[in-house]
């Protein structure tokens, strides 16, 4: 994170998608960058909203990032009410992922990622840096992505994949990471975020 917080500066805009309750929102945000910061989970945005609450080069966005606009399903996982801080990182909108509780769930909206990502660059030239920790969400959005190239839009994209959770999806995560390490350096995308 300190390497990518030192490349950005005032006018850069970042797409913090999984903002969770902030730790890397405010990082991105001390750099003077715009931020738009997407979190669906209630619990986790309320926090985020109380921690962002005043800093003026921060847009919150409750909403969950996919490829269409709409609405979905999030899951939480299990045990959430017993420890909410700890249950919302691992909020989905996946199903099939271990230890989440699929009998329950909260509607949410979806703001369509690959139009914010062709508006800021429309504005602002690049998305300076995109960091996606979306609990599974991610695989679809990178296979679109790469694509339909927006990683050329784009400075830096950081992703953490969630294979281990979703074992299903394990061999088009292999497709995806040998598609996109065909195509990009890791200091242009880069698939081992955390």
């Amino acid at each position: 994170l300190q390497g990518i917080v030192s490349m950005l500066t005032p006018g850069d805009v970042v797409l913090d998608c999984g903002a969770n309750v902030g730790a890397v929102t405010s990082a991105l945000a001390d750099t003077g960058a715009t931020v738009h910061a997407f979190e669906p989970d209630p619990y986790a945005f309320a926090r985020l909203a109380e921690r962002m609450s005043g800093r003026r080069n921060v847009v919150l966005h409750h909403a969950a990032v996919g490829i269409e606009a709409g609405r979905v399903r999030l899951m939480r996982a299990a045990g959430f009410e017993a420890n909410p801080k700890g249950g919302s990182v691992k909020s989905t909108v996946v199903p099939g992922g271990r230890n989440i509780d699929e009998t329950a769930g909260i509607e949410v909206e979806v703001v369509a990622l690959p139009d914010v990502i062709r508006s800021v660059a429309a504005e602002a030239g690049e998305v300076a840096f995109l960091k996606m920790d979306i609990e599974g969400a991610e695989l679809e959005l990178l296979e679109h992505m790469q694509a339909q190239g927006l990683f050329d839009l784009v400075r830096l994209t950081v992703a953490e994949t969630h294979e281990g959770k979703f074992k299903e999806l394990r061999p088009r995560f292999a497709a995806l990471r040998e598609a996109i390490g065909a195509s990009y350096p890791p200091t242009r995308v880069n698939l081992d975020w955390i």
